[in-house]
């Protein structure tokens, strides 16, 4: 390995990164994240560091030009960078805004004055297990807006879910076939509604496995006030883990995949008038989707190409940052992986369709920019990913030197951009970016995403909806060796390739002199992302429960008293009090507000109290779901402190591989 580059020269860039780094500790004391001029400032300062960093790279970087395999790969890895970074660059415009619409529900509630509208809450489902839908029906029956019917939309034409939906007194339909998947079997819905002596004014749609807060329709229909609003969209939170929180150990430290998306990106995308239709729980206007003629089936991302036909016509899409459901994350890896997979298809259908961004339509150059900033996320974003870990890789085995670079000038360069984008992110999103938790994120299903982008650019017809399956059995450690199995051996290439560098100086056929200590860098940096990978791709055992969101004061009576007692965690068949010791086998009755009074025994004493098994009727279990699922705050984790997030992994690593 080359000598240590020149000290003096690592203390200057080093200075000079310190006082970036030092800028960013200052900002939250003077930003205000909510203000647009003081985010158009900070993403303006990004778009500085952005260029300075882009002119460098292609300035002095690169290999020489010419017919050498140095040259085509050291170019072809810029090209992609530089895709890369203007799709940062668009995802900065879109953040420099920010929009909240609660003081506007709160203005126009029940504008509709004495008579309700009439709301149709769709239910849509596939395969989903009876323990997922029963809770999604009777979070639908309990909301609080009283003009409202329920549908279970059902694709798989099960006689069971028939016989349940009478029981539970909402509306079964079933249709003969599954054509255009989620889309047809919503359109097949709207034909039928419309068959009936009063049609709704506004639909819902819910997933199987979304439950809506009691809020949910009267919060949202209050945007409806303008009449050019054709689509009310709400967040996606969930009540579990999603498969990367799992594995690592993150789940009370580390947002799900999708927050920062529902809680930073969409209110930003609202503020510049491009919020999208994200599917489930999100309502529409009767009359606009009947004049586009119901949902289109040209994308499996019926959801996105709603937003876009509709604007086409004149209506309007708008967003509700609020927790009004709270539905189930993907529980293993390969699901999870599917189904980004095939949002990205459908992006990739959509901008190759009749209302696509090059389209002669009558759509705005904003809805336009919508959907080539998403082209430009998942074409680019992925398939860097996958290059980052490769190329340093090309050095090692075989002399090529794709970034010809001097390690203090990418102190100068590179890390005042890395460092500045990275705080005022953070900053922004309440510490939701950080930096090798997201690389993970994007490296797990990068090279099934990488496929999916292009086949959906190159060959957008003829692809199948594939359905994110929900439940099974996951009581036991799984290890996912067939994906596992790209980064084990990039993490062994990378070590051995080390290992050749440091030992065997004389093996690289080319010298990259001071770079080598660039790609050293890199090298390691890809080490951690690969070896955080490989530990996520150990499916750990779970079971779904949904503990008490904070200690309350209960009562339990046993034995002729009647002691007030904390309720320290609560699920559909257990509950934790602290207070009193009571031996095992007691019986008693454990009183819950607006549940009932619930038999219950002791089924292990505490040292400060016991846990109980729960004896609740259908009726008590039903109340148990609407106080879990439907009603509270948002579920999961809304913001992050990197200090928890190290301790959760630390102890996630140190368990090492399960037997």
């Amino acid at each position: 390995m080359a000598p240590f580059p020149h000290l003096g020269e690592l203390g200057s860039s080093g200075a000079y990164l310190l006082l970036v780094a030092g800028i960013g500790l200052v900002l939250p004391f003077v930003v205000d994240p909510t203000r647009t001029r003081d985010r158009a400032i900070l993403f303006a300062a990004a778009f500085i560091f952005a260029a300075r960093y882009a002119w460098w790279r292609g300035t002095e970087t690169l290999a020489p030009f010419g017919l050498t395999v140095d040259a085509a790969l050291s170019y072809m890895l810029y090209a992609l960078e530089l895709l890369t970074l203007i799709g940062s660059l668009s995802a900065f415009v879109l953040l420099a805004r920010f929009k909240q619409r609660s003081d506007e529900v709160e203005e126009h509630a029940h504008w509709w004055g004495e008579k309700e509208p009439k709301v149709a809450v769709m239910i849509a489902t596939y395969n989903e297990d009876r323990d997922i839908l029963e809770r999604t029906i009777v979070g639908a029956k309990s909301l609080r807006h009283k003009n409202k019917e329920i549908l279970v939309l059902d694709d798989s034409r099960r006689d069971w879910l028939r016989d349940y939906c009478a029981e539970q007194n909402v509306r079964y339909m079933r249709r003969p076939d599954n054509k255009g998947s989620k889309a047809g079997n919503i359109n097949h819905a709207l034909d039928r509604l419309a068959e009936d002596a009063e049609p709704p004014d506004f639909f819902a749609v819910l997933d199987a496995d979304f439950v809506p807060h009691r809020g949910f329709l009267s919060r949202s229909l209050a945007l409806f006030h303008d009449p050019s609003v054709g689509l009310v969209q709400t967040p996606q939170h969930f009540f579990n883990a999603d498969p990367i929180q799992h594995n690592l150990g993150l789940s009370a430290s580390y947002p799900d995949e999708q927050r920062f998306f529902f809680d930073h990106m969409q209110a930003s995308r609202d503020a510049w008038g491009i919020a999208i239709c994200c599917g489930t729980s999100s309502i529409c206007r009767w009359d606009a989707v009947r004049e586009l003629g119901g949902f289109p089936t040209e994308s499996v991302t019926e959801d996105f190409m709603l937003t876009i036909a509709l604007q086409n016509i004149g209506w309007r899409t708008v967003y509700l940052n609020e927790p009004l459901t709270e539905g189930l994350a993907p529980e293993g890896l390969k699901e999870y992986i599917t189904q980004r997979a095939r949002w990205c298809l459908g992006l990739m259908q959509i901008a190759r369709s009749s209302v696509g961004p090059f389209s002669k339509t009558n759509l705005r150059l904003r809805d336009r920019w919508s959907v080539i900033d998403s082209v430009f996320f998942w074409a680019t974003s992925f398939p860097f990913r996958i290059a980052a870990i490769v190329f340093p890789l090309l050095y090692w085995f075989f002399g090529i030197t794709v970034v010809d670079a001097r390690l203090a000038d990418v102190l100068i360069y590179f890390g005042p951009y890395y460092v500045w984008v990275t705080m005022v992110m953070n900053l922004l999103s309440r510490g939701l970016m950080i930096p090798v938790f997201h690389d993970v994120s994007q490296l797990i299903g990068a090279i099934p995403i990488t496929r999916a982008a292009y086949a959906g650019l190159f060959r957008p017809k003829g692809h199948k909806f594939s359905v994110t399956a929900k439940g099974g059995d996951r009581s036991r450690v799984v290890v996912q060796w067939r994906l596992m199995a790209p980064f084990a051996t990039a993490l062994i290439l990378s070590v051995v390739g080390l290992c050749i560098g440091i030992f065997n100086d004389n093996f690289a056929m080319n010298d990259a002199g001071d770079g080598k200590w660039v790609i050293l860098f890199w090298t390691l940096y890809n080490m951690m992302v690969l070896s955080v990978t490989c530990f996520t791709c150990v499916e750990l055992p779970r079971s779904e429960s949904h503990m008490a969101d904070k200690p309350e004061r209960i009562t339990f009576s046993a034995d002729g008293k009647t002691d007030e007692l904390w309720l320290s965690s609560l699920t559909l068949d257990t509950a934790r009090l602290r207070g009193n010791r009571y031996p095992q086998q007691t019986q008693g009755i454990l009183h819950l507000p607006d549940v009932g009074d619930i038999e219950a025994y002791v089924i292990a004493p505490t040292t400060d109290g016991a846990r109980l098994q729960l004896v609740p009727t259908d009726a008590q279990r039903e109340a148990l779901f609407v106080r879990f699922y439907a009603e509270g705050d948002a579920p999961g984790v809304v913001s992050t402190r990197t200090s928890a997030v190290i301790a959760d992994i630390a102890r996630r690593i140190s368990f090492g591989l399960p037997g």
